[in-house]
């Protein structure tokens, strides 16, 4: 079988697990010249399915682009990583979001471009019913709910879709208050965390949404809300896993990290990929460690993702 055979049959599985959210086009200043910037990509939900796919489950992203260089730029992202695209809408009114990233003695800055973007002004109308009814996950994030009122909408009801069809919510908090006040964000989170299956908080995110600062406290507050699994990433320290019968910490896999850009969202998608594979959440998690821990020792969100393979020979060792 050929190469572009295989994409062609990857592309043609239904996606065991969708990602909802924003994907955007980064430029990041080069160090050497002010004036000049690498072009890349970004947007945690679409890093999210790129993890998943690489770790051997079929994916799909549900959103929008511009339709533009950007958005068939991201296309063309998608479909070299087998990401299934049948459920991105091209939005001719609208542009694929940007932003860039600038350098100084203060660290690093955002600045975005990204309202009125074609992502944002996806709704309920446009969700894909029949992915939704036959995957086994939807992945969202705080951001999915934040872009605006009517993508939020439509990630309320595509959750509530796949619930209802017997499928699972995973849910990352991925708190960005440019985007929107925290007592909206803390009020809109928690209703999601009534959708929610698989939870994927960060620490400094968690504690904000939920105004703890007590590991155990904060795990016994997502669990009340009916989240089934909660994964609490602790970055170095690996991560706290809890279910409602038992919870541990999970070792981190310990790396010379280069870059922890995207390593989060790397996390999510090993971990959900493994739960899809049949693994129960404290191997599901053993495995995104060292998956996340790969995933710094390069530059960039995507590129250094590693494949299945590498971490599982490093599970055995």
């Amino acid at each position: 079988m050929t190469q572009a055979q295989s994409k062609t049959q990857q592309m043609s599985q239904t996606p065991q697990v969708l990602a909802m959210g924003e994907a955007m086009v980064e430029f990041n200043q080069s160090p050497g010249d002010a004036r000049q910037y690498l072009q890349g990509f970004g947007g945690d939900t679409s890093n999210f399915a790129i993890a998943a796919r690489r770790q051997g489950v079929s994916t799909g992203f549900v959103s929008a682009v511009g339709d533009d260089l950007f958005g068939r730029m991201l296309l063309d992202l998608w479909r070299d990583e087998g990401v299934d695209t049948t459920t991105v809408r091209v939005d001719t009114q609208a542009p694929t979001g940007v932003y860039f990233v600038s350098h100084d003695e203060n660290g690093h800055h955002f600045d975005y471009l990204r309202a009125g973007s074609a992502a944002s002004r996806y709704h309920a109308q446009d969700l894909p019913r029949d992915a939704l009814a036959s995957a086994q996950f939807l992945h969202l994030s705080g951001i999915s709910l934040a872009i605006s009122v009517n993508a939020c909408d439509a990630a309320f009801d595509a959750m509530s879709k796949i619930r209802a069809a017997g499928g699972q919510v995973s849910f990352d908090t991925n708190l960005r208050l440019k985007l929107w006040p925290l007592a909206r964000a803390r009020a809109t989170m928690r209703e999601a965390f009534s959708l929610t299956d698989v939870c994927l908080p960060s620490w400094d995110d968690v504690t904000a949404v939920t105004g703890l600062e007590d590991r155990d406290a904060i795990l016994d507050e997502l669990l009340s809300h009916g989240v089934k699994v909660v994964a609490l990433k602790l970055g170095r320290e690996g991560c706290y896993v809890a279910t409602p019968t038992e919870r541990r910490i999970v070792a981190p896999y310990p790396v010379q990290a280069l870059d922890a850009t995207g390593a989060g969202d790397c996390f999510g998608g090993a971990f959900v990929a493994r739960l899809a594979l049949g693994d129960d959440p404290f191997t599901a998690a053993r495995y995104a460690n060292i998956c996340a821990a790969l995933s710094t020792t390069g530059y960039g969100a995507v590129a250094p993702v590693p494949r299945t393979e590498q971490v599982l020979a490093l599970m055995g060792a």
